[in-house]
């Protein structure tokens, strides 16, 4: 027997719709690439979303065809999102942060029909037009004054909005349909392509505005230092206009100083954003002496957040952290390390403790720990096995690649991650698979060298990798960036492991660089710096009879 219930598919224009009646005249606030701020509200967006669907339209856009943006965080790109989709399309967001040779891989294997591209990176589209092989329409995304001269045939957005009408009504169809497109970032091999349904997004927005999850409210104003060309920026630009927040994009300033002087002026209360963003944000603060008053809570993903940075946060500035930890495959949304009802008697320092996992699972997201056979382990929060997970924003598969040896026969998908799961439900990665370290058969968590490390007031940014040795097999190298004007030793550092790891984790070595290479995500690229140190003898090695 059903239900007797109107039947409404689940759609990302829905969202738009119901921000522009409830949410009218709440701001959407951006500091755009051309210079100046820009400001407008959920209700202009909703017409403009719905002139540039209907401008798609006129370029011969159709159902399901695949529309490409290389766009930083701003209004422009935020219709995007939803004028694209809206109309039926998919919205390909394309990260400009991968080699130029791995977006032109993924334009052609999307069939991108159209592009839309910020001025900043127009010269990245003159160099690869050429091999764009599916590329109809180049729209750059300015207004007539700032049109680019080398792009002679690129359209210009704002003209197109202009041309167009707003009378255009928002289709209705199969809420299984795709909506947006995003790569993984391609570590190894050519990145995938995870394709995600209007049903996943707006559940995905619901789930990210639930007080349990990121907690994001009509009361809230909302930064998302993430960038939209990455995994749907976590759901946000969806999860603002749900909720009515007020919205505020930085454009491609993500600097400390310009965040922080956004923030100030708009009285951001929630950001999101990877930890490299952070440590900016934090050296700004401590450099200029400003607080940011109205900042409550920052939510933290993409690398294990330090627990220096969330005591650096809650006790110099009052601000709450709330980890997070998801994949592209994930739409991102895994998990949320929000409080449970236990901590409220624990004492700081064990709610620290706790504050580093990586948190409970989302709605509807299903995750458990295996061993190597695949059996599942307790969650006892000590015992470590390989993460697999699935959920309705969870893929089944990968675009042209449905059949994926990322899943198992049941459905799960392998994340790749290794870690525990606690009584409460607490997930703690521990490394990503690949990253651990195996000393004399043993384990070392890379990830927690790296914590340890960053906690030194000298230390701007710490990566540990595992190099050869001919008696222990693999060895901790630590890769430590210095802050400016710091003169700290290898000595230093190694002293500052005392009694918080086991003694054979120490790492045996110490080597400074000026910077750290990350992924086009901002994550540590520790494939990067295995290559980079690949040759490297340890001193231990050096002196260690081969086993």
């Amino acid at each position: 027997m059903h239900g007797l219930m109107m039947h409404m598919p689940l759609l990302i224009s829905g969202i738009m719709r119901s921000a522009a009646d409830k949410h009218g005249a709440t701001e959407i606030v951006t500091r755009t690439v051309e210079g100046p701020i820009h400001r407008y509200t959920y209700a202009d967006a909703h017409a403009r979303a719905k002139r540039i669907a209907r401008a798609l339209q006129k370029l011969g856009v159709q159902q399901g065809d695949r529309v490409g943006t290389l766009a930083w965080n701003t209004h422009r790109h935020f219709e995007l999102y939803y004028g694209i989709a809206g109309m039926g399309a998919v919205c390909h967001t394309v990260n400009p942060r991968l080699h130029p040779g791995q977006i032109a891989y993924i334009v052609n294997h999307a069939e991108d029909a159209v592009l839309f591209v910020d001025l900043s990176f127009v010269p990245l589209v003159e160099q690869l037009l050429p091999e764009l092989e599916t590329v109809r329409y180049v729209v750059v995304m300015t207004d007539a004054a700032h049109m680019p001269k080398s792009l002679p045939n690129a359209l210009c957005y704002e003209t197109l909005v202009a041309e167009a009408d707003d009378t255009f009504e928002w289709p209705v169809f199969d809420e299984l349909l795709a909506s947006q497109l995003c790569y993984t970032s391609g570590t190894t091999g050519n990145p995938k392509g995870v394709l995600y349904s209007h049903r996943s997004m707006v559940l995905l927005a619901f789930t990210v505005c639930l007080p349990d999850s990121k907690a994001i409210a009509g009361r809230d104003c909302l930064l998302p230092a993430v960038p939209m060309f990455h995994v749907n920026a976590w759901g946000l630009p969806y999860a603002a206009a749900l909720s009515g927040a007020k919205l505020v994009l930085p454009g491609p300033k993500l600097d400390g100083a310009s965040l922080c002087e956004l923030m100030e002026a708009e009285r951001v209360t929630v950001s999101a954003g990877v930890p490299t963003v952070w440590f900016g944000v934090l050296d700004h603060l401590r450099t200029s002496g400003k607080r940011l008053p109205a900042f409550e809570r920052v939510l933290i993903g993409g690398s294990a957040v330090p627990l220096a940075m969330i005591k650096a946060f809650e006790e110099e500035h009052d601000v709450r952290v709330w980890h997070a930890w998801g994949m592209t495959e994930m739409s991102p949304a895994g998990t949320v390390n929000q409080p449970n009802n236990r901590q409220q008697d624990e004492t700081r320092e064990q709610q620290y403790a706790r504050q580093v996992k990586q948190g409970r699972a989302v709605f509807s997201v299903e995750m458990k720990i295996v061993d190597a056979e695949g059996k599942e382990l307790p969650r006892d929060g000590v015992s470590i096995g390989e993460l697999k997970v699935r959920g309705h924003s969870v893929c089944c598969g990968y675009y042209k690649e449905p059949q994926s040896a990322s899943h198992d026969a049941d459905g799960w998908f392998t994340t790749g991650d290794v870690g525990t799961i606690d009584a409460d439900g607490f997930l703690q990665i521990t490394d990503r698979s690949k990253d651990l370290i195996k000393s004399g058969g043993e384990w070392i968590s890379s990830i927690d060298l790296e914590n340890i490390a960053v906690g030194h007031p000298e230390v701007q940014e710490a990566a540990a990798i595992a190099v050869p040795h001919p008696k222990w097999d693999e060895r901790p190298l630590l890769v430590v960036v210095r802050r400016p004007g710091s003169t700290v030793t290898r000595e230093d550092i190694l002293r500052y492991f005392d009694g918080k790891i086991a003694k054979w984790w120490l790492p045996d070595d110490v080597a400074f660089v000026d910077e750290l290479p990350h992924t086009a995500t901002g994550k540590l690229s520790k494939l990067v710096l295995r290559q980079q140190f690949r040759d490297y003898v340890l001193p231990t090695a050096a002196r260690s009879p081969v086993a």
